[in-house]
């Protein structure tokens, strides 16, 4: 025997790794266990990257209000294998979310949460959501200028909880406003508790994979019958299982190893997320945006009416959880077949282009103010009344424009104003400038009256009908 030998066999002679382990690799799995089954494992991989990636830039990333910014500088542009670990951890983050959604509409699609590994399922329902505010905090860690405002929002949010959000908001900021202290708070979710709460449901998730066996592919003529599973799944097991390790894991191992190596590519040619302006909250032109897979929800926020938009920030993630928690409650009995159970292709069919749609109306986010909107051209402006004239500069001048939108020139958040003339006469143009409402401040403090006098003149003048309008000034 060899020396190699002589130390491995001393060490599983200690540790009882030979008898432990491998009966867990070895355990028998149906055949028919193929490429469907090869997303949690996969899950799996892409969270170890994240930590191992993620120990390596804790070594370097100051998480202190003034250094973490400039720590993340140097890490993308100095230290040695800085941009290699960034891209990694980010890409890492974006697999895990995606292979974690694309695992449980397997898991649902196959109605593998039913008797007995309903708490398969409502452990993978943690897990899921555990992942999210990992890839969320972990955006607030790059400490620029959306970093920053992501917070305030997300403060924001928090203080919408009733009775108890106000203490929310100030746990998670640390105190009253942003600052360091906010930052070492997302550092400890993000580094300690999160991932620690991912260790422990991931072994609980393994115990229970062990413990009840992977489902088999599902069969049209075998429903599922509390009564007689096991005994129906010991049978079929013993008749046509195989070992998990090494005949049904290679195609976990060679799934993961493309994924690891789309990761790795995609963080050397792609590289990481370009980090934005230094964090300033004194620059309230920053549009704070999460990374894609949170997109459709801040679309969803974009098309309530606000006051519905409580309601929905609160409520909708609880539901969500809720829903998803309790699916095995529902049904844990039953055919597991697609072909039985359409509605449930119907559900993600619906939930896959909702998401696509949305994700889609998040990336034009035409809900954002227009920063970068342009003077409005004579063309559009459409007279030689200088007072007129000089109102339209003021739309632009005061901010108006960043969020009102006159014949194409302007953002989309607040109403267009292209015929705000046809709708609102003089006195109810300068209540709304002087009070504002809803989302709009409030203009009263910031116009002379001489100013708020030229602008309700110029939007007097966007209407349908501007000519008729010139007329009947001109006969007045």
């Amino acid at each position: 025997m060899t020396m190699l030998g002589k130390i491995w066999n001393w060490i599983d002679d200690r540790s009882g790794f030979s008898d432990v382990v491998m009966p867990m690799l070895e355990h028998v799995v149906p055949r028919d266990a193929r490429w469907w089954y090869v997303f949690g494992s996969a899950t799996l991989c892409a969270f170890i990257i994240q930590v191992l990636t993620g120990v390596a830039l804790a070594m370097v990333y100051v998480p202190g209000g003034d250094a973490a910014y400039e720590s993340l500088v140097y890490i993308t542009n100095d230290a040695t294998l800085g941009y290699l670990v960034r891209g990694m951890h980010y890409y890492g983050a974006t697999a895990m979310v995606m292979l974690a959604v694309i695992h449980m509409t397997q898991v649902f699609l196959h109605a593998s949460y039913k008797y007995p590994r309903e708490m398969n399922w409502m452990s993978g329902v943690v897990l899921l959501f555990v992942v999210l505010g990992m890839a969320f905090t972990g955006q607030l860690l790059r400490w620029d200028a959306n970093g920053v405002w992501s917070v305030m929002v997300a403060a924001e949010m928090a203080a919408r909880v009733p009775f108890i959000g106000g203490y929310i908001s100030q746990f998670l900021m640390g105190g009253e406003t942003v600052g360091g202290s906010t930052l070492s708070r997302f550092f400890a979710i993000h580094v300690f508790i999160l991932p620690g709460l991912i260790f422990a449901g991931v072994g609980l998730h393994l115990w229970l994979i062990l413990r009840h066996g992977i489902s088999e592919m599902p069969k049209a003529d075998q429903p599922v019958n509390p009564e007689t599973y096991k005994e129906e799944y010991e049978g079929r097991l013993e008749k046509t299982g195989v070992p998990f390790w090494p005949i049904a894991a290679w195609r976990d191992v060679v799934f993961s190893t493309v994924m690891v190596v789309v990761i790795m590519g995609c963080a050397i040619f792609a590289g990481p997320p370009a980090l934005g302006p230094a964090p300033d909250p004194a620059n309230i032109h920053a549009n704070p945006m999460p990374d894609w897979y949170f997109w459709w929800y801040f679309a969803v926020l974009s098309m309530l009416p606000p006051e519905l938009e409580t309601y929905v920030i609160l409520g909708m993630p609880i539901l969500g959880a809720i829903g998803l928690f309790i699916v095995p409650m529902l049904s844990n009995r039953g055919h597991r077949a697609p072909s039985k159970r359409p509605w449930a292709i119907g559900t993600v069919v619906f939930g896959a282009t909702a998401f696509v749609v949305l994700t889609i109306y998040g990336y034009r986010k035409p809900w954002s103010p227009d920063f970068d909107v342009k003077p409005l051209p004579p063309e559009v402006v459409r007279t030689e009344d200088p007072n007129i004239q000089h109102g339209a500069v003021l739309l632009r001048q005061k901010g108006c424009l960043y969020c009102h939108n006159v014949d194409g020139f302007g953002g989309y958040r607040g109403p267009e104003l292209s015929v705000i003339g046809d709708r609102l006469d003089r006195g109810e143009l300068v209540i709304r400038i002087n009070n504002g409402g809803y989302n709009m401040p409030s203009f009263a403090s910031s116009l002379t009256a001489e100013e708020l006098n030229q602008m309700v003149d110029f939007l007097l003048t966007r209407s349908d009908h501007p000519d008729q309008d010139t007329a009947e000034d001109t006969t007045d």
